[in-house]
Order: structure tokens, then C-alpha cells, then sequence
């Protein structure tokens, strides 16, 4: 698979990991609102100032990543508030949702957004890592002894995400693969024994695992498999560097602090230093 099929197939990924989907609505994540905003719009730091606020673009139904839960919120907004509480500004939440059109909001900060040096420009810059994020494996009662890809059994179906860069790479191992379009639908089958697991987002698993523990879904990681980690970063638009170098701090502060640690472990989610 090329460098480029490769990023096309992740950013398809993401975009159905953070935007679409059940568990996600949504996230990849990971993102239409990040895919299809208009440029105009966003802001320095100056005007950032000027307007004594930060906003960010969010899925108001995508756990564990974002939600219009005040008691839930999603580790992507609680990340944020304290991004934004570090900067000094209140965090303003433009939702993202079928019914008002994408191109129309605006907002300054993506979340998750794919650290690929290749994908930064000047409308777009990117933050230092705070996150490194995988596809994982969630086995079900009828995969035990399965501890990596090679012990699966052409029998034992692996439940994938349409067009996902998972779906490719399981495909070229010679795994028996089940596209799906939902990923609760995928999960619902591995808690019945339709499947022996399912690959999709380690936090998305994570959180499953943690809300629904009668499930009984087993992780496994596929770390070290090419293509199916990454690290994240907040994605600024059309940001300048004042602003850019600001977010960098705070990260960095709330990275230290173990702030970020605590955000992730209250939605049952492993954090992993990029």
C-alpha cells in the first residue's frame, strides 16, 4: 500500500471514527468538521484576545470523544477547557450536526487531529502531540488464545469499519474481515459470538469495555503493525505562531501535570505518551 493510499484510507478512517458512527456519532480520531469547514473565519492569538474567547468544533452525540452532556462531556472538550483555561479564555463549543451545514462553522481548534508533518499548512497548524492512538483488537468469548493477528483462524471473523485503513491492513494479513458501517452494530455482533472481535479505535474500545464490562470483550493490541497507530495533535486554523507556540505550552503543562492522564482514565482510556 503507498504513502498516499495509506493517508487517504487513515483520514477516511478518521473521519468515521470522530463524525459518524453510534458510539462516535463519531473518535478519530478523527473528522468531518475537520474535512469540510470553510477557511474564513478562526483566529490569531491577537483576535483571540480581542474576543476574550476559543471555540472549537465538536460532535454534541460522539463518547467517549465529545457529547452535550454537562455530567459527560468527552475527553476531547474536557481536554480543550483546559486547554483553553490555560490560555485564559473561556472555550466556546460550535457543535457540529447533520442538520446545520458543516461549511458554516467556524471554530478555532480540531481535536485529534493526525500529526503527519505532511498534512500541516498555514491554514491549518498543528500542536505537539498529546496522545498516541491505535487500532485495537476487541475479542469476544469464542477468540480465546488469541493474542496477536497471527493466531486468528480463517473461521474467526474480524469485524472492520468500511474503507478503514484497518479493513486494508487486516485484508493483507489474511484476515478474515466483516465490513461494517456502524461500530456499535460491529460490537453489538461481538458480544452476541457473530464475531470473534472487532478493530477499531482504542479508545472507542476502551470506553465500550468500561460502560459494558457484561460484554466481556477481551483487548489486544496491534501495536507495531504499520499504519494502525498514531499520534494526535489539536489542530489550530488558520492560527498564526503566537498562538500555536501558547497551545504548546499549555499542552506541554497539562501533559506534565497529569492532567491529560486524568481526562482519558474517567472515560476508562489508557494514556499513551506520543
Amino acid at each position: 500500500m503507498s504513502v498516499v493510499a495509506r493517508r487517504r484510507a487513515f483520514l477516511e478512517m478518521q473521519r468515521h471514527m470522530t463524525l459518524g458512527g453510534v458510539l462516535f456519532a463519531a473518535g478519530a480520531c478523527a473528522a468531518v468538521c475537520a474535512l469540510g469547514i470553510r477557511d474564513a473565519g478562526a483566529r490569531t492569538l491577537a483576535e483571540i484576545q480581542a474576543l476574550d474567547s476559543i471555540s472549537m468544533c465538536a460532535n454534541p452525540d460522539a463518547l467517549p470523544y465529545s457529547s452535550n452532556r454537562a455530567d459527560l462531556p468527552g475527553f476531547q472538550i474536557e481536554i480543550a477547557r483546559e486547554v483553553a483555561h490555560g490560555l485564559g479564555f473561556p472555550l466556546r463549543i460550535e457543535w457540529v450536526v447533520p442538520r446545520r451545514r458543516v461549511k458554516e462553522v467556524d471554530c478555532d481548534m480540531l481535536l485529534d487531529r493526525a500529526n503527519d508533518p505532511d498534512l500541516k499548512s498555514r491554514d491549518r497548524l498543528l500542536s505537539v502531540p498529546y496522545q498516541k492512538q491505535s487500532i485495537t483488537l476487541g475479542l469476544g468469548h469464542n477468540a480465546d488464545g488469541v493474542k496477536s493477528l497471527g493466531d486468528l483462524k480463517p473461521q474467526q471473523k474480524i469485524g472492520v469499519m468500511v474503507g478503514s485503513v484497518a479493513s486494508v491492513v487486516l485484508g493483507k494479513r489474511g484476515v478474515s474481515i466483516s465490513p461494517y458501517a456502524f461500530q456499535n452494530d460491529m460490537l453489538s455482533d461481538v458480544q452476541a459470538g457473530q464475531l470473534a472481535g472487532a478493530a477499531t479505535a482504542s479508545a472507542t474500545l476502551s470506553y465500550f469495555v468500561q460502560q459494558h464490562p457484561e460484554a466481556g470483550l477481551r483487548l489486544v493490541s496491534l501495536d507495531g503493525e504499520p499504519g494502525l497507530e498514531w499520534t494526535v495533535s489539536i489542530g489550530l486554523r488558520r492560527a498564526d505562531d503566537a498562538l500555536l507556540a501558547e497551545v504548546n505550552r499549555v499542552v506541554e503543562s497539562l501533559l506534565a501535570d497529569g492532567t491529560i492522564e486524568r481526562i482519558y482514565a474517567k472515560y476508562g482510556i489508557e494514556h499513551r505518551q506520543p
